[in-house]
């Protein structure tokens, strides 16, 4: 996917601290975030999700803010964003500086990069215990959707069964959404760990699955007709209603939804191996997101709406809502979508992987020339001196962070070279998603040098060729 375009200075929106987040008003130190070095290996029941054995043994007050709490990884870690950003501005600023780097420009951007390094590292493993937590207090939120969702069914059967009475079909029903809320709550259970019901649309970059979403929703929908005339069936006391039941099964009845199942399953598995292709020839960078959103669905990587994915949730949307209602209107067979409107939710499921076939590029280097700055004289690039590395696509999308950026690593010759992070106010100048600046290193030797740039996805550009004078 195109990734945006950072200009001048690199968006940062989730930055690195240094200062560990606040725990319990005690004297000793705060336990060690959750899988780092230093942490105890706790033994979790098995489904049991991460964090549960410790609120177990000691519960927490709702304002809780300790390191493994749900709510205390988020506290800790918004606090370390804020203290990144005030350690940021400040070394922008030229705020800190040691004097014994101070008399070298090129001493005190190395030491800058390497305070915003560590604290970005830091910040990093913030970020990870939060989604940690975070996944703790999604899987129960899902199973109070699921349920909820039963309530709202029951609700609406009693009121409408004031006036239509109170039939076979809507005890059916009900039992269905209580066998299907059921099964859910026991998959929520054992996938606590990866999102509840969730974890089977969350991607490998951990943001949800377009096409797993709308092939689960088709899914479900097919899984609660299929047991609501089960229900019936089971219910059904002549042999003229049991043939009416076992005849709403047909294919002549069915064959618009089992296509439209069909294809949407399909979509999803290809889309997966397409992705999966892409990205271990290199050409397509993926970085792993802080955690699921819902925009996932409709938008990019970059978190700007998508064409291709919101057509394909939008359509597929109005069609699952049209069987629900047909459903509704005849409980004794499957939901006969028309042809029509099954084919316009296979134009649009077509549209949605041509997108994914046509989609992603790796970075590339057009080219790499001696960086100039004011009052400097023109010359050749000898060691020491600043390259300016100018081309495209450097800063994958989710790969904006700062503990990202200090990932970036530009090899000249054999001499593997950190890109320096160069802080301005609100964010960096240094990387850019168009421009890279980093310093020819004493140990590179004189003569033709290949320059490439591994980014923070680990996709590497192309090499390009430059001379090393004395």
């Amino acid at each position: 996917m195109a990734g945006r375009e950072a200009g001048n200075t690199a968006d940062d929106t989730s930055g690195a601290g240094v200062t560990p987040a606040p725990g319990h008003p005690t004297d000793e130190a705060p336990p060690p975030v959750p899988h780092q070095a230093g942490a105890p290996d706790d033994k979790l029941t098995p489904g049991e999700p991460a964090g549960e054995a410790e609120q177990d043994d000691a519960p927490h007050p709702h304002t809780c803010t300790c390191p493994v709490c749900p709510r205390g990884t988020r506290a800790a870690h918004r606090e370390a964003q804020a203290a990144f950003r005030a350690r940021r501005d400040a070394l922008a600023a030229g705020e800190g500086l040691p004097a014994a780097v101070s008399y070298s420009a090129g001493a005190s951007r190395q030491w800058i990069s390497d305070e915003l390094t560590q604290a970005a590292r830091e910040v990093g493993a913030r970020a990870r215990a939060e989604a940690e937590g975070w996944y703790v207090l999604l899987w129960r939120r899902t199973v109070y959707v699921v349920w909820g969702s039963v309530a709202a069914l029951f609700l609406g059967q009693v009121a409408t069964a004031f006036t239509a009475g109170w039939t076979a079909a809507r005890t059916a029903g009900l039992l269905a959404a209580l066998l299907g809320g059921g099964l859910l709550t026991g998959a929520a259970h054992l996938h606590g760990r990866r999102g509840g019901v969730l974890a089977p649309v969350i991607g490998e970059d951990n943001r949800l699955s377009t096409s797993r979403a709308v092939a689960a929703f088709w899914v479900l929908l097919t899984a609660y007709a299929v047991l609501v005339l089960a229900g019936r069936l089971a219910f059904a006391s002549g042999d003229g209603e049991r043939d009416t039941l076992l005849a709403g099964l047909d294919l002549a009845r069915g064959a618009g939804l089992v296509t439209v199942l069909a294809v949407t399953c399909a979509v999803a598995v290809v889309v997966r191996r397409v992705v999966a292709v892409r990205v271990q020839g290199q050409r397509l960078q993926k970085a792993q997101a802080p955690r699921p959103r819902a925009a996932d669905l409709l938008t990019d990587d970059n978190g700007r709406a998508h064409f291709a994915d919101t057509q394909y949730v939008l359509v597929s949307a109005v069609a699952v809502v049209y069987a629900l209602v047909r459903l509704a209107r005849r409980p004794d067979q499957l939901p006969d979508l028309p042809w029509g409107l099954a084919l316009l939710v296979l134009v649009s499921a077509a549209t949605y992987l041509a997108s994914k076939y046509a989609e992603g590029s790796r970075p590339v280097i057009h080219a790499v020339v001696r960086a100039r700055e004011a009052g400097d004289l023109d010359g050749p690039i000898r060691t020491g001196d600043d390259i300016e590395i100018r081309g495209a696509g450097f800063l994958p999308p989710s790969a904006r962070t700062p503990d990202r950026l200090a990932r970036m690593v530009v090899r000249i010759g054999a001499v593997h070279v950190h890109v320096p992070l160069v802080p301005v106010p609100g964010g960096f100048t240094n990387p850019s998603d168009t421009t890279l600046i980093v310093p020819v290193p004493v140990e590179v030797e004189p003569g033709k040098a290949e320059v490439q740039l591994v980014s923070a996805a680990g996709v590497e550009t192309n090499k390009v060729t430059i001379e090393v004078g004395d």
